[in-house]
């Protein structure tokens, strides 16, 4: 099964030195070895826009360009508004790429895997599965 992985998850992976995140860059390493990692575009430019450095851009947009943007449709958004709505009525606010990416991850019938303590509150009360590292 294909994994969406959120933007944090990758940050770990791509900039964190700590031993503190070493279980999610281990599951996200055994995502990209078994070809199952789809990324959206606004996870992309979330990404890059972390690099000021035009060098250290460069390298991160490279590393990310072997992996090809699952395609966001008209319905997505639609779907990320009517998940942001029911949400909101149940008191859960969320950012709006957030919704895109349960959207998203909702029409694909697949987790998302992120640390982002929103997406549990979330899971709550709209239909998304999350990714849960084995071990």
């Amino acid at each position: 099964m294909k994994v969406i992985v959120d933007t944090p998850i990758w940050s770990y992976a791509l900039r964190s030195k700590s031993k503190e995140y070493q279980t999610e860059i281990d599951a996200l390493a055994s995502l990209i070895r078994d070809q199952r990692v789809l990324i959206i575009g606004p996870i992309r430019q979330e990404i890059l826009s972390g690099y000021s450095d035009l060098r250290k851009y460069r390298i991160i947009k490279e590393k990310l360009s072997y992996f090809a943007n699952t395609p966001i449709l008209d319905s997505d958004y639609e779907l990320a508004a009517e998940f942001s709505n029911q949400c909101r009525k149940k008191g859960i606010q969320g950012s709006h790429i957030d919704f895109l990416i349960c959207a998203v991850a909702n029409r694909v019938d697949t987790p998302v895997f992120t640390n982002d303590k929103d997406f549990e509150h979330y899971q709550n009360i709209i239909s998304i599965k999350l990714f849960k590292i084995e071990g």
